[in-house]
């Protein structure tokens, strides 16, 4: 199975820059999309199940804003929308699709930048989200968490550590709130194969950061550690250019 997470920041504008043939070429079994920012009704769907893809959308309330997709190859035996809290349901955050050997959560954690309040929307969404894949996993072990966490887990995430110690996505509490969470069960796959600085899959688009290689890595994909066996393969695919995120593989093999 290979799985891409990818915010698309918009996925009208990714797809005028050539996401479709891009998708053509990756062709993954599951593509997990954050910040759509659109409803199916506003897109070309027929270009994306021309590839053979199943689309299962699950957009914010709030038009233009926010929203994740799952596109898969496979009909999930289940689609679960959101995650019962209405006021993060509202915003589009979570959609889950559960396969024979495994559930692929894509999701989009949201971001503090924008000032105290959406910070602490975040730190609550963080501990609400821990206890929801506290309880979910009681359920269904086997899962992948694909998505934008908008955190940098450690130094090495992040091209200037040292000026970034105060900023939203790199505070102490936030980093400690990750570090937590990829101890209650759970493995980096890209740092389980891949422990190089200067990877990275988002960047600003002030002052040519990304052709500098300034940049975060915020986007993830998670496995429970019971399934590090099956780990095949994790890369950034950062020459992907529709977005101001780049896409993130993943590779399992559950033969």
């Amino acid at each position: 199975m290979r799985i891409i997470t990818y915010n698309v920041n918009g996925i009208r504008a990714a797809m005028n820059k050539g996401l479709v043939d891009w998708l053509k070429a990756a062709n993954p079994d599951v593509l997990c999309l954050q910040e759509i920012k659109a409803t199916p009704d506003q897109v070309d769907v027929s270009q994306f199940e021309a590839l053979g893809y199943n689309l299962y959308w699950y957009p914010a309330q709030k038009k233009g804003y926010s929203g994740v997709a799952i596109f898969s190859k496979q009909k999930p035996k289940h689609v679960e929308y959101g995650c019962g809290i209405e006021h993060y349901d509202f915003e589009g955050r979570i959609i889950r699709a559960d396969y024979g050997d495994c559930s692929v959560l894509c999701a989009y954690h949201p971001s503090g930048s924008s000032g105290d309040d959406r910070q602490a929307f975040k730190m609550k969404w963080l501990a609400d989200f821990q206890e929801y894949i506290n309880n979910l996993k009681q359920t269904i072990p086997n899962l992948i968490l694909v998505g934008d966490y908008n955190i940098c887990h450690k130094p090495i995430d992040i091209h200037n550590p040292k000026s970034n110690a105060n900023t939203s996505g790199f505070l102490p509490e936030e980093r400690e709130w990750f570090e937590q969470f990829i101890q209650s069960g759970f493995t980096d796959s890209f740092r389980h194969f891949n422990t190089e600085p200067h990877q990275y899959t988002w960047w600003s688009y002030r002052a040519g950061s990304r052709g500098k290689n300034l940049g975060w890595r915020i986007d993830y994909n998670l496995v429970a550690n019971h399934l590090q066996k099956h780990l095949t393969r994790a890369v950034i695919l950062p020459d992907a250019m529709h977005s101001d995120h780049c896409p993130v593989l993943l590779e399992v093999d559950f033969k």
